[in-house]
């Protein structure tokens, strides 16, 4: 009897600290998924000190990098939103209590939806100090947090994308252009995915995307797309060598987030669009709900965009409820019934 005792006890220590590990990928996959849509932290006012919570922050960072393959932006942002909740809480962060760091956040003057950020950052934190049994109680759970009003996507129609595509072709570096705008629509790339795409990843009619946290993904291309890209490849193998497909003779080698930026701006402008509208993340965002308009499953999409977490994407379906409930009428069963 003993013995048995001694397994089952065993094998609830084992589900519980499975579940921490769960619940610290989980908030670290929502953060960075958060991340992903442009809500990053850009203090760096908060300098290293030599205290203990410095130190564990330190750590916790490492072990991001080592284990989850986070980019450099990603760690500079839970960095900042871990030394700035260090300097705030007077006890800091190792010694911080639940109330600590509901006070702490309550007193935030940011909008809800960089308090939930710093949320996470402090929860993944926390469920790590768990982990590796630093600390015994989680001060993290059960937070209070505004309610967030979460911008919804924006995006374009099919005929401006159309307009946006036509128009590249008045811009000087027309083929390049119009190739980089059609693997944005085509694919809904990140920006940064598509400047530093590397000749490595074209696999024919698909491409080899080495995503957030080092992770891969395979996404198709339409025969549109192809073309576009094919005809780019044939001016650039002319002149260049480079393990670019976009490359550029400045610093990095390829092409920057910025200078793609304006070059789409001008292309808005002929084009007749607000330039405002325009932007190499609402054509990821026109991907995707272009993609749940036309019937795609969401976690088709969600794989094809590289989110982590599914309730990243699960914000497009908040902004076709027409087209939804015509998907319900159409394909339920009961639905189907009803209407007979």
């Amino acid at each position: 009897m003993l013995i048995i005792k001694g397994q089952e006890q065993n094998a609830t220590q084992e589900k519980q600290r499975n579940k921490i590990k769960n619940d610290y990928d989980m908030d670290i996959n929502i953060c960075a998924d958060i991340l992903d849509d442009n809500i990053i932290s850009t203090d760096t006012t908060y300098d290293r000190n030599s205290s203990l919570s410095m130190n564990y922050i330190d750590i916790f960072l490492e072990a991001l990098s080592a284990e989850k393959g986070r980019s450099s932006k990603t760690l500079s942002s839970y960095e900042s939103d871990l030394r700035l909740a260090n300097d705030s809480i007077p006890v800091g962060l190792l010694n911080a209590t639940h109330e600590d760091i509901q006070s702490y956040l309550s007193s935030l003057p940011d909008k809800a939806s960089s308090i939930s950020r710093k949320a996470s950052a402090l929860r993944g934190f926390y469920k790590f100090l768990l982990l590796e049994k630093i600390i015994s109680i989680n001060p993290t759970t059960n937070l209070e947090l505004p309610k967030s009003n979460r911008t919804l996507p924006q995006f374009l129609s099919i005929q401006e994308i159309d307009l946006l595509i036509s128009s590249a072709g008045d811009i000087k570096t027309s083929v390049r252009l119009r190739a980089m705008i059609e693997l944005l629509y085509a694919s809904g790339l990140r920006v940064s995915e598509l400047c530093e795409l590397p000749m490595t990843a074209l696999l024919g009619d698909k491409l080899l995307i080495h995503g957030k946290g080092a992770k891969e993904r395979i996404v198709p291309m339409h025969k549109s797309a192809i073309d576009a890209l094919n005809k780019w490849l044939e001016i650039r193998d002319r002149n260049i060598e480079s393990k670019y497909v976009f490359p550029s003779h400045g610093k990095s080698g390829h092409i920057t987030r910025d200078g793609f930026f304006k070059i789409l701006k001008k292309c808005a402008s002929l084009s007749g669009i607000s330039p405002s509208r325009v932007s190499p993340h609402v054509l990821r965002h026109s991907f995707a709900s272009h993609l749940l308009s036309g019937g795609a499953n969401l976690r088709a999409i969600q794989t094809m965009l590289g989110h982590e977490d599914i309730s990243t994407t699960q914000i497009y379906t908040h902004i076709l409820p027409e087209k939804l409930q015509e998907t319900i009428v159409q394909h339920h069963p009961l639905a189907k019934i009803k209407g007979q």
